[in-house]
């Protein structure tokens, strides 16, 4: 029986054979070339130039760029006034990981992007951390309240209690105060992702074939958990591996265990149940939820790190990419696309673009061209929810742009750059 991703360039042919007429993918009309591939609208840097700078002249609230203080985002930069919501952590993490990585990809000239780095940074650690008490202190707060200053100690929202936090999250922040801190040079920056480490490696428990080495979803102030399984667990590692990396040696034991029980429980679960890798979005608790983003951030680092991390780097992220395939793909636009979730199987721009982000780097590192076309469709077809003046929808089917601004950009900018580099003709 052919694969899902074998057939789909038949199913681009059949879908949008010439002489078909042309749909509208969010604002633009689908451009097609004579085999039925879908072309950019405009290149894709002549895309993501706009968005970075319709974002660049967003206005400022209490000296931070508006996006970093709320999720839910109008295109004119106001809030959706229903939306009063926030994921702090994972936003504004990963918003300095694209600017940072967009900032020098376009050579370092625009100073403006370095600043919106560091004051997504600077949100996380001036007003979205919890007090300096309990099991988990002046921690990364997973969601809270927007525009908050700071976030008051029960800001916990969505489906975290008020005072609840994410490990996991604690992880993605404190990746990006160290690459933070790599670029500015700023102790602060450092400083503080190395305390979110040791409060990490302090609650760390050893984790089996039903529980993850943190629990989802726990209570900053005594421990206390609700999920025990949480699917994100990558990020943490990158964290460690960072520290270790600068000599703080006594966050290998952590490391290691989390690296090992990785390889003998976490992957393998990927062929069997997936039972870990449920748990990653900040509005969800379904404990039967899979999600196909915690599986392609740990493909993504094997696929970066390669022999460094695993000497059977290619074969474990083959099974990742593998396991996302077969349950969170479908077809839409004529393009194979990838899910969120179990219980959101619709192509959020976030997942979307780590889905191609991820393939694309998977390419180049194995040299391997199995699934460099889909991911060149996918990346392609998330660039369509940029509008001509740069705001993006948070997906392609929304009525028009706004959202999410996590799914809407700061956790996309980055595949792209990712990919371009790795094939840079894709921005052309």
């Amino acid at each position: 029986m052919l694969k899902i991703h074998t057939l789909v360039p038949l199913l681009l042919v059949l879908a949008f054979a010439p002489g078909m007429s042309a749909q509208t993918i969010a604002a633009h009309q689908a451009r097609y070339d004579q085999y039925g591939v879908l072309k950019p609208w405009t290149p894709w840097t002549d895309a993501l130039a706009r968005e970075m700078n319709y974002y660049l002249n967003a206005p400022m609230d209490h000296g931070y760029p508006i996006f970093a203080t709320l999720t839910f985002m109008e295109p004119d930069y106001t809030p959706v006034e229903r939306r009063k919501d926030f994921i702090p952590a994972m936003q504004n993490g990963m918003g300095v990981i694209s600017y940072l990585k967009y900032w020098n990809f376009t050579g370092r000239k625009n100073p403006k992007l370095l600043e919106f780095a560091r004051l997504q940074g600077n949100y996380i650690i001036e007003q979205a951390l919890t007090p300096d008490t309990g099991r988990y202190p002046r921690f990364p707060r997973s969601t809270g309240r927007r525009q908050m200053f700071p976030q008051p100690p029960d800001c916990g929202s969505q489906n975290d209690g008020p005072y609840q936090v994410e490990p996991d999250k604690g992880g993605i922040a404190g990746y990006a105060l160290m690459l933070l801190a790599g670029e500015t040079h700023e102790a602060r920056y450092r400083e503080h992702a190395l305390h979110i480490a040791r409060v990490l490696a302090k609650n760390m428990t050893e984790g089996t074939a039903d529980h993850t080495p943190w629990p989802f979803r726990v209570d900053y102030r005594n421990g206390e958990a609700t999920e025990l399984v949480a699917g994100n667990m990558s990020y943490i590692l990158r964290l460690f591996d960072k520290l270790l990396a600068e000599g703080h040696s006594e966050l290998q034991a952590p490391r290691d265990a989390l690296w090992k029980w990785i390889v003998e429980y976490q992957i393998p679960s990927s062929a069997g149940d997936a039972r870990l890798w449920i748990q990653f979005f900040e509005d969800h608790s379904e404990p039967d939820n899979r999600t196909a983003w915690a599986p392609l951030a740990l493909a993504r680092y094997l696929a970066e790190r390669r022999e460094a991390l695993d000497p059977n780097w290619a074969g474990h992220a083959k099974t990742l990419i593998e396991f996302v395939l077969k349950r969170f793909t479908s077809v839409r636009y004529g393009i194979l696309v990838c899910g969120e979730q179990d219980h959101d199987r619709n192509p959020w721009g976030g997942v979307l673009s780590n889905f191609g982000g991820t393939l694309a780097l998977y390419t180049k590192a194995t040299g391997s061209n199995e699934y460099k076309g889909l991911a060149y469709q996918a990346l392609t077809l998330a660039l369509y929810g940029v509008s001509d003046n740069g705001a993006p929808r948070d997906g392609l089917w929304k009525a028009g742009p706004g959202g999410w601004q996590e799914d809407a950009h700061t956790d996309k900018i980055h595949n792209y750059v990712d990919a371009l580099i790795a094939f840079p003709e894709w921005g052309r």
